[in-house]
């Protein structure tokens, strides 16, 4: 039967249904991307010496974070760091590997990866939105099917079906293709946005991780130290915190260089991460320096725990693979304190670095315990002196 000769009453519902279900139009056609004029070889070799000779005039050893320096200087990117760096050679002072490293620890590039970070969380939020939607419209979209399936099956063997059933059968069968056609999509959308968020977890691991040692960085451990804080309070548990510090680093790096130096890095690295589990948490908070959280640890327990670090450390003999010179005993030195002694977290920081320049004046290659802020209504005690941050701590 002709759709010409449908009653009057079932041809616009007929006329949406069809309208509707036809599928999507066509899209329209894409404009093509303007295409970049490709930057100039002369330009390039030009800002590749330009590194070079930054490089040169520091005395700087080629690494990823001299290189990263160089650029950022050299294209304007950190003026900030372009600055320092000029006022510190004028006043005749070297532009050291520790130092820049240092530097960019509080500046430049944590600034971008919390931006990074922050744009992460927010893809991860709509991603998690997609793909609750994609979910639910995935399962309307089957229960419709099977509604659908079984009403065409009745009507096929219904006998008053006539002419506008069957129209109506065909048109249900198109809708029936459709939104088998839907489903598939909302599957593979449902599979890409799994990907793109693993991707997501991915990087979001990798931007926690220092790459040299393996540890947390020290973006991981501020976000650890927070958490662990509200834990611990809740659950009435102690809280320990410990800066450690590699003895005489620098001496080591002139000595045997940087590659040598690295390799101490993984070492000491490794000897604190023994330590490690769910309720101890090491991360490499820049530099030579390693953070060590312990919760459900007394400062007694924390204590015996990073000593025997210490003196495992202490016992090894390394050799510098290279030339098979030895570098004598490997040692770090410690300050721990008692995260809940001190009038709020971010003071027991203060805490432990002023204790770990205190194990470095009274000779290293040991620990030394921050002493315990008085209570409220006591006589207060001589004021510990915090070291500056723009100091340098003792190798």
């Amino acid at each position: 039967m002709d759709s010409a000769n449908l009653p009057a009453a079932p041809r616009p519902l007929l006329q949406r249904l069809a309208a509707l279900f036809a599928g999507p139009t066509a899209p329209p056609a894409e404009t093509p991307p303007s295409a970049e004029a490709p930057a100039s070889a002369a330009a390039l070799r030009a800002q590749v010496a330009a590194l070079g000779d930054f490089l040169a005039e520091n005395h700087l050893h080629l690494s990823h974070t001299t290189l990263c320096v160089a650029l950022d200087c050299v294209s304007g990117n950190d003026p900030r760091l372009s600055g320092a760096i000029a006022h510190r050679r004028a006043a005749g002072e070297p532009v050291t590997f520790e130092w820049l490293a240092e530097m960019r620890g509080h500046h430049g590039p944590a600034d971008e990866l919390q931006s990074l970070t922050r744009l992460t969380d927010r893809l991860e939020d709509t991603v998690d939105v997609f793909t609750r939607t994609t979910q639910e419209a995935g399962r309307a979209t089957s229960a419709y099917r099977t509604a659908l399936g079984s009403q065409v099956a009745e009507l096929q063997q219904g006998p008053q079906a006539g002419a506008v059933l069957s129209d109506l059968v065909a048109i249900t069968r198109a809708m029936l293709e459709r939104t088998r056609e839907i489903e598939g999509q909302f599957a593979r959308s449902e599979k890409q946005t799994r990907a793109l968020h693993r991707s997501l977890e991915d990087a979001r691991r990798a931007a926690e991780i220092d790459h040299l040692t393996g540890l947390p960085n020290r973006r991981s451990f501020e976000s650890r130290f927070e958490r662990e804080v509200v834990a611990a309070r809740a659950a009435g548990e102690p809280l320990c915190l410990a800066f450690a510090d590699i003895d005489r680093f620098k001496r080591i790096n002139d000595t045997h260089g940087h590659e040598a130096g690295d390799r101490v890095l993984k070492v000491v690295a490794a000897v604190l991460g023994e330590i490690s589990d769910d309720r101890c948490h090491v991360a490499r908070h820049g530099g030579e320096e390693f953070v060590v959280l312990l919760r459900g640890r007394t400062m007694d327990q924390a204590f015996a725990l990073l000593d025997s670090a210490r003196e495992h450390l202490a016992e090894r003999r390394m050799v510098n693979r290279a030339t098979d010179v030895p570098f004598g005993k490997v040692t770090f030195s410690a300050g721990l304190a008692d995260v809940f002694a001190t009038s709020d977290p971010r003071a027991a920081l203060k805490a432990a670095d002023t204790a770990l320049y205190a194990a470095k004046k009274d000779g290293r290659n040991r620990i030394v315990r921050a002493p315990v802020e008085p209570a409220p209504g006591t006589p207060a005690a001589r004021p510990i002196p915090l070291r500056p941050t723009s100091r340098p701590r003792a190798a």
